[in-house]
C-alpha cells in the first residue's frame, strides 16, 4: 500500500514537473519583444518566478530613447503604486507583533487626521485606509502633493477638504492620500519613517539590493521616464515623489520585485523565517471591497468572473485561478504585478513609458503556465487604443472663439487666490506677461497667454507627465469684479478643477491648514 502511495505520488510529480517544462520560455520572451515594439515603449523588464525560482529575467528596448545603452534585469523603474502592498503588508507585520490592530480607529494613531465630517473621522480605521473606501473619489485630492514642497504630514492634514464623493464604506474610490496616511501609521507606531521599516522589514531579508525609496538614491543603471503624447514618446526628469511615497515611492528591477513575489508566494515566509504569518497574508489577499465586473473587462481578460480590492493588492480570477495583483502608474513609467498563487507563479513588468502593455504581457504569460487557449492580448488590444485626454483636448481647441478681448487691463487680473485644500495660487503680472504659481509648488509654474474672453491659456515652464494643455478662466462677481479662478487641465488623474479657488486680498498660511 505504502509502495502504491508512494508511486502515485511520483507519478503526479512527474506530471507536474512535465506541464512546466512544456511552457515554452522562448516563445514568451518573443511575444513580449513584439509586444514591446507594437506598443512603442522604449524599454521594459520582465520577471517570471515559479515554485519560488526565477524562471525568466530579461530586460528589453533601451533606458532611453534615441541611445544605445540596454534595459536589463537589474534596471531600476519606478514601481508607484506597487507600493502599497508593501504598506499594507508592513502593517500586517506589526499586527502580527501587537503593535497595532486593523480594527485601530486612524485618529488614535495620528490625532490630527480629519475627513469631510465628523463621523468618517472618528470611524476610519487602519483597515479602511488599504482598500479605498472610505468615500474619496478615486485620485481625488492628488493635486495636493503633485510637484509639492509639503511633507506628508501636511497632506494629510489637507485631506479633511477633500469632498466627500459617496457613503462612508459604501463604494470605490482609488486613494492615494489614505495610503499616505497608512505610511504617517507607520511612522506613529515604529517612530521610523515607512521606508526605513520597509527596508528593514523586507529589502534586506529578502535581497532587493537594488531597491530604492527616492530619486535621490539612484546611482546607476536607471531607465529614463518617457510621456507619451498620442504615437511619440517624449523624455522628461524623473519627479520626486518623496511626500508621497507610502502611497508610490518604491524604485526597484525586476530582479528584486521577484525576490518579493517569491516571498508573497510562499506565504510571508523568506530564508527560512516567517516575517508575514500566513493568517495575516491571507486577510490582505482577501476582498475587502468588490464591484463589477464590466463587459469590456470580460473581454479583455475571458474568464473573469469577480474583481475586487484587498488590502494594497486587486484580487480577480482567470480561468478558475485567483489572480493577486497591482498597477502602478509614475511620471513616465507603468508598472504590474500579478500572481497566481495556486499556481505558485508569479510576474512583474516594469516600462519606461505610459502606455498599457503591462497586463497584456502578465496575461498572455500566465495563460501560457495554465495551458489556456493562445490569445494575443497585446495585439487585440493595441488595434483599440483610444486617446482620451487628446481627444478632450481637441475637443476644447475646437471650440475657441478668436478676435474676442479680455474684460480688464491685464494688470487687473493679478492676484492671490485660494483655496483650503490647496491654500495660495497666484497670478502675476510681471514683465508684461501673466504668471502662474503655486505656493508650495514651484515647478507647476507657468505662463498665461490669452486664449479667448475672460479665459487665458496655461503654458508649463516644465513638461508633465499627466498633463499638458490646460486652461485659467477668471469668475467675477455680479459687480464686475474678479472672484475666483476655475483651472481646467483635462487630464486622468491630477485634478486642478477640485480647487475651489476664491480671490483673497492677503497671502494666508497654508503649511498646516
Amino acid at each position: 500500500m505504502i509502495r502504491k502511495l508512494i508511486s502515485t505520488t511520483l507519478f503526479f510529480v512527474l506530471i507536474s514537473c512535465a506541464l512546466v517544462a512544456q511552457v515554452d520560455l522562448k516563445k514568451i520572451d518573443n511575444y513580449i519583444s513584439k509586444a514591446q515594439k507594437e506598443w512603442n515603449v522604449p524599454g521594459l523588464a520582465v520577471a517570471v518566478v515559479k515554485d519560488g525560482k526565477i524562471v525568466h529575467a530579461k530586460g528589453y528596448g533601451v533606458l532611453e530613447k534615441g541611445k544605445s545603452e540596454k534595459v536589463d534585469e537589474n534596471t531600476l523603474f519606478a514601481i508607484a503604486s506597487n507600493t502599497k502592498a508593501f504598506i499594507s503588508t508592513a502593517i500586517g507585520t506589526l499586527v502580527d507583533q501587537g503593535k497595532l490592530d486593523w480594527k485601530d480607529k486612524v485618529k488614535d494613531h495620528l490625532p490630527y487626521f480629519e475627513l469631510y465630517d465628523n463621523y468618517a473621522t472618528a470611524e476610519a480605521t487602519v483597515e479602511d485606509l488599504l482598500c479605498h473606501r472610505l468615500g474619496l473619489g478615486t485620485f481625488s485630492g492628488d493635486v495636493i502633493w503633485y510637484k509639492s514642497e509639503l511633507s506628508a504630514e501636511d497632506v494629510v492634514k489637507r485631506a479633511k477638504y477633500v469632498p466627500q464623493a459617496y457613503g462612508f464604506r459604501d463604494g470605490y474610490g482609488y486613494s492615494n492620500l489614505m495610503f499616505i496616511t497608512a505610511g504617517e501609521v507607520i511612522k506613529a507606531v515604529t517612530g521610523k519613517e515607512w521606508n526605513e521599516y520597509v527596508a528593514e522589514t523586507f529589502f534586506r531579508p529578502l535581497g532587493m539590493n537594488r531597491t530604492i525609496t527616492s530619486i535621490d538614491d539612484i546611482r546607476s543603471n536607471a531607465a529614463t521616464p518617457h510621456k507619451a503624447i498620442r504615437d511619440e514618446n517624449i523624455v522628461i526628469p524623473w519627479t520626486n515623489w518623496d511626500n508621497m511615497g507610502a502611497a508610490g515611492g518604491i524604485i526597484s528591477s525586476v530582479n528584486d520585485m521577484a525576490q518579493w513575489m517569491i516571498f508573497q508566494l510562499n506565504k510571508g515566509k523568506a530564508g527560512g523565517r516567517q516575517i508575514l504569518e500566513a493568517n495575516t497574508q491571507h486577510r490582505i489577499m482577501t476582498p475587502h471591497n468588490n464591484f463589477t465586473v464590466t463587459e469590456g473587462s470580460k473581454r479583455a481578460r475571458p474568464g473573469r468572473n469577480f474583481s475586487g480590492y484587498a488590502l494594497g493588492w486587486g484580487v480577480s480570477d482567470n480561468k478558475g485561478r485567483r489572480i493577486v495583483a497591482h498597477g502602478g502608474g509614475y511620471d513616465g513609467m507603468y508598472s504590474r504585478v500579478a500572481m497566481m498563487p495556486e499556481e505558485n507563479l508569479g510576474v512583474v513588468v516594469l516600462t519606461n513609458g505610459m502606455r498599457g502593455i503591462s497586463n497584456h504581457i502578465t496575461d498572455y504569460i500566465m495563460d501560457r503556465y495554465i495551458d489556456a487557449e493562445e490569445v494575443d492580448y497585446s495585439a487585440n488590444a493595441v488595434k483599440n487604443v483610444r486617446y482620451g485626454m487628446y481627444d478632450r483636448i481637441d475637443a476644447l481647441k475646437e471650440k475657441r472663439v478668436t478676435g474676442t478681448q479680455p474684460s480688464l487691463s491685464q494688470e487687473n487680473y493679478a492676484g492671490i487666490f485660494y483655496t483650503p485644500m490647496y491654500g495660495d495660487i497666484y497670478v502675476k503680472n510681471e514683465n508684461s506677461k501673466l504668471r502662474l504659481e503655486f505656493s508650495h509648488a514651484p515647478l507647476l509654474s507657468a505662463t498665461l497667454t490669452h486664449w479667448h474672453y475672460d479665459t487665458w491659456e496655461i503654458n508649463w515652464d516644465n513638461e508633465h507627465a499627466w498633463f499638458g494643455f490646460g486652461t485659467v478662466q477668471f469668475n467675477f462677481s455680479a459687480g464686475r469684479k474678479i472672484s475666483g479662478i476655475h483651472i481646467d487641465v483635462p487630464n486622468g488623474d491630477i485634478f486642478f478643477d477640485e480647487l475651489k479657488l476664491e480671490k483673497v486680498e492677503s497671502p494666508t498660511i497654508t503649511t498646516n491648514k
